[in-house]
């Protein structure tokens, strides 16, 4: 395919392996990524923006220096040659240059597209690699004069405006991200079409989500027809059924508000799948606060679904449960029914790079359930709350926040929240009456700290018993006091080891087998464990609502279970643990009656809430004009600066540790030979270690470095060294004083 002047130019390049060479040629390129972009953005209207980013995101190839420049590294032409210092020459800029040039204001949302496809969003000023610099370094240097002398045809380059944008309501920023994502996903998918035929191929096949609940209602039917006839059961199968009729209300927002035990997963999934097949949503989005839970989420799901069609996307994916296929699709999320972490969801949501908004755009039109939605980070929680409108209102996402202790998301004043949530449960309140299951005993003097010592004797009368405490130290301290058998939990144990146990935990207590644990807050969302007792630290009321989740959770005891809140020797650390046990404290205090009613979740968090200096610490709103229609006109974002503020969690502080624990021993050994392998396979054997690692302090790494306990094998990467580090009941020992000895007396 040629130009004006007959020259044939190049998007890109590729050899077959009996030399011959096939081109890509650039206008074809161009024409392909223009349709796909459109097409993605057809969903939310849009289809006119992103049709014209396609057309002139890789104008900059037309540059003759780009074209000496593909020739050259590619080997395509040997007689090719590139002047100056080698390296890649920019393509981008050009056509941010010429959005501009014809479209005046409006041209800067297209120059955001098109200048970021391979670099990622930019900010519009204020850094040298701002937008507003890179374009004018481009103009400077004669980018668009240059893309000129190719005589492009005019159907190209002279293009009518756009006229469709976003809601009045809508956020002007997630608008741009959307149409980003359209964008990179369309020319990341036809150039992969291009160099790798079988990579296209296993993008396609998967069953529509008409076949998926096909599959769920008979997975559901045989549950129901081999449960026992149990009150607890009974209330499952009400929770089911009002979830798979509401299933048909228009698309929106939506509350699921159940106790601990009444079924969530399934009826959350329930309705996510019935509504959108009803609605013809194109997939289903599940999104967890932990890995852990997250875990034992999706394998429910591919026992249901076949794991071909989950997709997991997560920091700690076992490559063992991995495929092409998969691995494909995290890269866009164009699975039916994706299982992910508040980290990856919200932060993609908010991200700048490339490899992270390519996502974007297979959220719209789809359900996403949130679990434990209380646990949204209220640091971030007006920008959350607001993406989460603007996705409902603009771009056909229904959400659905499923928790037992349901946050107060309601607007108020100083608060926008959420507008429009509807709850899935007929009667929530008779559900937290009808699913009654403990009786909490509060501290009759909140005031009044107790010693670990007289905590450590009374959890010693029970035969099996769940402690838990505030933080991993305290989780140690109780512990050493506690008889030789008593099982640790904490985050000071890697992922491998704290499935291992949860998983002995569980037997236990089904062969009825005397189990004592003590742990960290863990387990308190999504682990099912069930305990006759339960003991709980001082904490945010959901904490503590969520600890006796844990106890007599089946309902099969003669009676009511027990959760004792007590007072522990110091308060939890400052910050959100010490503002939320404090609010905890405060309502419970207040309280008559029992404290774990629905009502006392709604005044609790607004309590929280309150006490809090900021629910948008890092100004996130404000970067993105999020609120003022009028600024973001302008489309001076800040693109770039957001995403590296919105971190869910703060990578700065924090160093990973891989232990030795299990198989890690051999991927370690792996690892050390790995200087001579090539790039992924490297990422293979860390993609396996990340289940045997821990995250401790920067403070905590460089003493461990200097005694010897770990050492760094390559720049990031750190390992333990000496065998004694890691206990195999404590995890890793931050301390020399820290080592497991039986309790004084104790045989």
């Amino acid at each position: 395919m040629t130009t004006e002047n007959n020259i044939a130019y190049l998007a890109h390049v590729r050899q077959l392996p009996d030399g011959r060479w096939i081109e890509h040629f650039l206008e074809e390129h161009l024409l392909a990524v223009a349709a796909l972009a459109a097409e993605f953005a057809s969903v939310f209207n849009s289809q006119d923006w992103a049709h014209l980013s396609g057309l002139w995101h890789d104008l900059g190839k037309f540059r003759e220096k780009f074209q000496q420049y593909i020739k050259s590294v590619s080997g395509y032409d040997a007689e090719a040659h590139i002047e100056g210092a080698p390296g890649r020459v920019d393509h981008s800029t050009a056509g941010a240059i010429h959005a501009i040039e014809k479209l005046g204001l409006q041209g800067r949302i297209l120059a955001y597209l098109i200048a970021g496809h391979h670099a990622g969003l930019p900010d519009w000023n204020g850094e040298a690699a701002s937008l507003f610099q890179r374009l004018e370094n481009g103009k400077a240097r004669g980018y668009l004069q240059e893309i000129l002398l190719a005589k492009l045809g005019i159907s190209l380059l002279e293009q009518p405006c756009p006229t469709s944008f976003p809601s009045q309501d809508g956020s002007f920023a997630l608008w741009i991200r959307m149409l980003f994502s359209c964008l990179v996903d369309a020319d990341f998918l036809d150039t992969e079409a291009f160099m790798d035929e079988s990579r296209k191929d296993l993008r396609v096949g998967y069953p529509a989500l008409n076949e998926l609940l096909s599959a769920f209602d008979q997975h559901m039917n045989d549950k129901t027809a081999n449960a026992t006839d149990s009150p607890v059961n009974r209330i499952r199968a009400k929770v089911l059924h009002q979830c798979r009729e509401k299933a048909e209300l228009p698309s929106g927002l939506f509350s699921l508000t159940v106790p601990t035990g009444g079924g969530k997963t399934l009826s959350s999934m329930t309705f996510a799948l019935n509504h959108a097949v009803h609605h013809g949503k194109q997939r289903m989005i599940y999104v967890i606060p932990y890995t852990s839970i997250l875990e034992q989420t999706a394998e429910i799901f591919r026992k249901i679904f076949r794991d071909e069609n989950v997709i997991e996307h997560h920091s700690n994916l076992d490559p063992d449960k991995e495929d092409s296929r998969s691995r494909l699709a995290t890269e866009n999320w164009d699975a039916p029914i994706i299982v992910t972490t508040n980290v990856q969801f919200f932060e993609s949501l908010f991200a700048a790079r490339t490899s992270r908004c390519r996502k974007l755009h297979n959220i719209v039109n789809s359900v996403v359930v949130l679990d434990e939605a209380q646990l949204l980070p209220p640091e971030f929680l007006a920008p959350i709350l607001h993406v989460m409108q603007d996705l409902s209102q603009s771009y056909k996402v229904s959400f659905v926040l499923s928790t037992a202790t349901q946050p107060a998301f309601s607007p108020r004043p100083r608060f926008s929240g959420l507008r429009g949530v509807q709850e899935l449960m007929d009667d929530p309140n008779g559900l937290y009456v009808d699913l009654k299951r403990v009786e909490a005993e509060l501290p009759r003097d909140f005031n009044a700290s107790r010693t670990w010592e007289s905590i450590a004797e009374e959890l010693q009368r029970y035969d099996s018993i769940l402690c838990i405490v505030n933080s991993r130290a305290d989780c140690r301290a109780l512990h050493a006091l506690m008889p030789r058998d008593t099982i640790h939990l904490s985050a000071l144990m890697c992922g491998q080891h704290r499935s291992e146990v949860i998983a002995d935990i569980k037997q236990r207590l089904k062969s009825g087998i005397s189990t004592r644990v003590i742990s960290t807050q863990l387990v308190e969302a999504g682990v099912d464990m069930d305990f006759p007792v339960v003991y709980r630290a001082l904490a945010g009321l959901d904490a503590v609502a969520q600890a006796a989740g844990r106890c007599n959770r089946e309902g099969i005891l003669p009676g009511m279970g027990k959760v004792v809140v007590f007072v522990p020797p110091k308060p939890a650390a400052p910050g959100l643990l010490r503002k939320a046990q404090q609010s905890g404290q405060e309502i419970m205090r207040l309280t008559e009656g029992d404290p774990l009613t629905r009502e006392r979740f709604e005044a609790y968090f607004r309590h929280y809430y309150a006490s809090l200096n900021s629910l948008d610490e890092e100004n996130i709103i404000g970067l993105l004009d999020m609120h003022n229609r009028a600024e973001a006109r302008r489309a001076e974002f800040n693109f770039r600066t957001a995403a590296d503020k919105f971190q869910l969690i703060k990578e700065e502080g924090q160093t990973a540790v891989i232990v030795r624990y299990g198989e890690s021993e051999k991927l370690i050994a792996s690892l050390e030979a790995s200087q001579n392998m090539e790039p992924h396979q490297r990422r293979g054997i860390l993609r396996r270690l990340q289940r045997y690692t821990v995250n401790i302090r920067e403070q905590e790494c460089r003493k461990l470095m200097t005694s010897g306990d770990i050492r760094e094998i390559f720049e990031g990467c750190h390992i333990q060294q000496t065998d004694t580090l890691y206990h195999p009941q404590l995890g890793l020992l931050l301390s020399k004083e820290v080592v497991f000895e039986p309790a004084q007396g104790v045989v």
